[in-house]
């Protein structure tokens, strides 16, 4: 079995950060081989504990939120 606290550190690293190419390869290849969740939480939890699962910056973390895009949209009125 797995530990479910390992599960959810993992499944917090994919919220917060960007999947590594090479991750999102092997997860994808283990899901189109219709892979168990068994093993498909096995794999995630190994990529997190060898630091392969997410992009991971120290910049990423102390950074604020910030507005990239705004688009106001209004109804026109004709009269």
């Amino acid at each position: 079995m797995f530990d479910a606290q390992d599960l959810h550190r993992a499944i917090e690293d994919i919220y917060r950060y960007p999947l590594r190419t090479s991750a999102a390869d092997q997860l994808s290849r283990l899901l189109r081989s219709g892979a168990s969740d068994e093993e498909l939480v096995q794999l995630v939890i190994a990529l997190r504990d060898d630091d392969q699962l997410c992009l991971m910056h120290e910049e990423t973390e102390t950074r604020e939120p910030q507005i990239i895009c705004s688009l106001g949209l209004f109804l026109r009125d004709e009269g």
